[in-house]
């Protein structure tokens, strides 16, 4: 079964967290929540989620990591070296980064990772990313096994190209269909 690890930090954007984890449940893969140095998370609009593991006990296995936005939940992540090495390593070995909002910048511009890449953040944030990548205000973007999302109204987009990069288009027309009722 594929393994997505979600890293989770005080200050995210909750629906940013939460879609992605819930539509991709939906698709039958299986979600570790990580929290970046505790359990209990505090969302930039008061909402605590409740991580299933901390970083120190980050799942190597892991098919794939997804970045919330929000801030300062993105400031924190990226500020992790822990985090910056595992993005790195994920995009070495081919397997998924996802970001959305202020991480693509903040997160997978300070891992190096967007080098080349075509991508998208949060509108303002693009400056923090780097010079080596190629921003574009599109709502979601994939390059090869990036995928990077604008903001929390592009959370469900964001979702539907994850699980077509996990488990294919059918399954993400499936699930896309059954909570948004459109086609993806």
């Amino acid at each position: 079964m594929t393994l997505v690890a979600v890293i989770l930090a005080d200050g995210l954007e909750e629906v940013e967290a939460i879609t992605p984890i819930d539509f991709m449940r939906r698709a039958g893969i299986q979600v570790v929540t990580v929290g970046l140095d505790k359990i209990m998370i505090e969302g930039s609009h008061g909402i605590t989620l409740k991580a299933d593991i901390e970083l120190k006990d980050f799942p190597e296995s892991a098919d794939a990591i997804l970045i919330p936005g929000g801030m300062p939940g993105s400031a924190h992540i990226g500020a992790n070296k822990r985090v910056l090495g595992l993005a790195r390593s994920f995009h070495d070995q081919g397997k998924l980064v996802a970001a959305i909002c202020a991480a693509p910048a903040l997160v997978l511009g300070g891992a190096g990772v967007l080098k080349d890449k075509r991508y998208t953040c949060y509108p303002g944030f693009e400056d923090k990313a780097g010079p080596f990548g190629r921003y574009t205000t599109e709502r979601v973007v994939r390059d090869e096994n990036i995928i990077t999302a604008c903001g929390v109204g592009a959370a469900a987009e964001f979702a539907g190209m994850i699980i077509s990069f996990l488990c294919g288009q059918e399954i993400a027309n499936d699930v896309m269909k059954a909570t948004l009722q459109i086609g993806y």
